[in-house]
């Protein structure tokens, strides 16, 4: 029994490690993970002091907890049945399958990733970037939601930029849970995104086991009052035009709720840019057809190391300018007979209402419409236009100075080009000028 044993130094050493993993397992990461746990439940306690819309404990719960909650849920064990018998599989192999499902669905929010990190990183980018305008806000009616109710931001989807922006901007109201689709579903911005509590979605899946399990994490986390943020078009805009409305998220957060279900506030966001990070990705898949483009990390880095190299070179200037403007809130229980379809044509009504007229889209409708013309000229209509019609946003505005900026950042972009005090658009960029123009041509009657 005392006679020495040899063995290979690998094997010893992992030896070692299944013994280290195994005594911190049963010893040490309960009591660390309990330690945490207090401090994470302290930081939320103090966050939703000052919340208008506080972290519900839905948000709160672990990961592995609401993947086993999901996975056993009477609803998605039907589905698990139906899956089985329709496939001619055994209902274990379906239950791993909707287990995998919920795995790639459920987050795992941290508090102090979203307010640490998140909430800083998205202000800073935010006005690093652009020029930040906030429009109009109905502050007394979004000051009398009730907390305890599920708010939902519904947003018109112009870039992935609607991220950062409305993560900053929503900051003092609440944690917000986005569904995200497939092109951030890589490493490491997959975790970041996850740990900030939004929830990963296949918008063409055609799986309908796939549906129920992603019906049933939405209605219970709205029942669970967790804060919201959803792009009804399923994905970015090719054409600069607001898209029309996909409705299964819509459709999952409204229909088969229980009664005395929590109240369903909707917010509408109308988001709009001077300059879309993505423009000429989306409008050659507008042109090709095909909506194939995934985030890719060597095209994030070059374009962040191109910024910095402008930073440290003093010759970066911001993009333009980023509007937000916040259209009039909608309970549910205002609509007598709510479907996902009329609630859609509302919300995205209001979005379309409150678009920001911002300085680029505005000289690029002009331009399309008119072509070259004297920078008095285009100045002098661009003031006509907005005094012409009732388009009230909000927006802090100088019709001139924004004409004039809205050129300067086309030239820098070299989309238009000043000759002989006249602006003079650039044949090649007829296409390009034409996406800007279509984000507020259904504001002032231009023609489509």
């Amino acid at each position: 029994m005392t006679a020495p044993v040899t063995v290979p130094l690998w094997l010893f050493i992992l030896i070692v490690l299944f013994a280290a993993v195994t005594f911190s397992s049963h010893f040490l990461f309960p009591s660390v993970r309990w330690f945490f746990r207090r401090r994470a439940e302290k930081l939320v306690a103090r966050l939703n002091e000052r919340l208008a819309v506080p972290i519900h404990p839905f948000k709160l719960a672990r990961r592995h907890d609401m993947i086993q909650r999901l996975s056993y849920d009477p609803e998605v064990a039907e589905a698990i049945i139906a899956h089985a018998e329709a496939e001619g599989v055994p209902e274990n192999v379906a239950f791993e399958l909707a287990q995998r499902y919920a795995r790639e669905i459920v987050p795992s929010f941290s508090a102090s990733a979203y307010f640490g990190f998140a909430i800083r990183a998205s202000r800073w980018v935010s006005n690093l970037l652009f020029r930040v305008r906030v429009g109009s806000i109905d502050r007394e009616a979004l000051e009398t939601v009730d907390p305890e109710s599920t708010v939902v931001f519904v947003m018109n989807h112009r870039s992935n930029m609607d991220y950062v922006l409305v993560t900053y901007l929503a900051g003092r109201r609440s944690a917000l849970s986005y569904a995200v689709g497939e092109w951030a579903r890589v490493w490491p911005l997959s975790f970041l995104i996850r740990s900030m509590g939004a929830y990963f979605i296949r918008r063409k899946s055609r799986n309908d086991l796939y549906r129920r399990v992603l019906a049933r994490y939405v209605r219970l986390s709205t029942d669970g009052g967790v804060a919201q943020a959803m792009f009804p078009e399923g994905g970015l805009s090719l054409t600069g035009h607001v898209a029309e409305p996909k409705l299964g998220l819509l459709k999952y957060i409204i229909e088969g709720r229980p009664p005395g279900a929590r109240e369903i506030v909707f917010v509408p966001v109308a988001l709009n840019y001077d300059r879309v990070l993505e423009d000429r990705v989306l409008m050659e898949a507008a042109a090709s057809g095909e909506r194939k483009f995934r985030a890719r990390l060597s095209v994030m880095a070059g374009f962040t190391l191109r910024i910095i190299g402008r930073m440290l070179r003093g010759k970066f200037s911001r993009f333009g300018v980023s509007g937000v403007c916040f259209a009039s809130p909608l309970a549910l229980s205002e609509m007598p007979d709510p479907t996902p379809e009329r609630l859609a044509e509302i919300l995205m009504g209001r979005i379309e209402d409150a678009m920001p007229l911002l300085p680029v889209p505005m000289v690029a409708a002009l331009l399309v419409d008119h072509g070259e013309m004297a920078e008095e000229e285009l100045a002098a209509r661009y003031a006509t236009r907005l005094a012409a019609h009732d388009v009230p946003d909000g927006l802090p505005r100088d019709a001139k100075a924004d004409a004039t900026y809205g050129i300067d950042v086309l030239v820098r972009r070299r989309m238009v080009k000043r000759r002989k005090g006249c602006v003079v658009p650039r044949e090649s960029e007829q296409g390009a000028l034409q996406f800007y123009a279509n984000s507020i041509r259904h504001r002032l009657d231009m023609p489509q």
